[in-house]
């Protein structure tokens, strides 16, 4: 059986629905993963879970060992992985609290262990990124979500930044013009990792708050939290509609 692995960003740190759950830490030739991975049953079905920012949240974005992460799951027996991720909406269908499911990715990143193919073994690997996300576990959850009977955006270009600073209102105006549509800390080089090593990926984003200069004056860490805790608790439902057509 295909074991899933769900990814939990800001606002995700612990999967409360996981029955039976036991800590499992791996050592990796990457460094440490984020945390000990929490390995449980939901519909009698396993499922791993992993904290991306560490318990307690801890970790910002550019500090992530998406390496060690990535190589964990596979080595921990996962093909599949959903990645929930709090992010904030650039055009107008991604509005606070609502649920998107991206096909695409812009990467803005820099400077972050972005690749399983260094040259160190001698060869130079190339994946082909054109379509980044699993086409099967997007459609499982746009599926899933109609399930529930929630509304997501079934599709959306995911702009991935820097972070650990918010943006500001002229580079998510450029983002905007670049073609995306909400813009995460992320989703880079998760989804690209995920692909080098042979995994199904998908992103369930949930988003937080406008983009800077969407609305007037600033954006608020209040603002964020209200928006996240009922974001997140209509991805919970998404994610247990899912795991049991799994």
């Amino acid at each position: 059986m295909t074991t899933l692995a769900i990814i939990g960003g800001t606002g995700l740190s612990q999967l409360t629905a996981l029955n039976n759950p036991r800590h499992e830490s791996v050592n990796t030739p990457y460094g440490n993963p984020s945390a000990d991975f929490l390995i449980g049953e939901i519909e009698h079905k396993t499922v791993i879970f992993l904290a991306r920012h560490g318990n307690p949240h801890a970790i910002p974005p550019h500090k992530i060992n998406y390496r060690a992460n990535m190589w964990a799951l596979k080595s921990l027996g996962v093909q599949d992985i959903i990645a929930v991720a709090a992010v904030g909406g650039i055009t107008p269908e991604m509005t606070p609290a609502s649920l998107a499911i991206p096909d695409q990715i812009i990467d803005y990143t820099y400077s972050r262990e972005h690749t399983f193919f260094d040259g160190k073994d001698g060869n130079v690997t190339h994946i082909d990124f054109t379509y980044p996300y699993s086409q099967k576990l997007r459609a499982a959850l746009i599926t899933a979500a109609a399930t529930a009977n929630l509304k997501v955006s079934p599709i959306g270009t995911y702009g991935c930044t820097q972070g650990p600073r918010l943006e500001t209102a002229a580079e998510i105006s450029r983002m905007e013009r670049d073609g995306c549509d909400l813009v995460g800390m992320t989703g880079m080089p998760e989804a690209a990792l995920a692909k080098e090593i042979g995994l199904n990926y998908a992103a369930l984003a949930v988003m937080a708050n406008w983009g800077a200069g969407k609305t007037a004056g600033e954006i608020t860490m209040a603002e964020i939290e209200e928006n996240l805790h009922h974001g997140m608790a209509n991805a919970a439902i998404l994610l247990q509609k899912l795991i049991a057509a799994y």
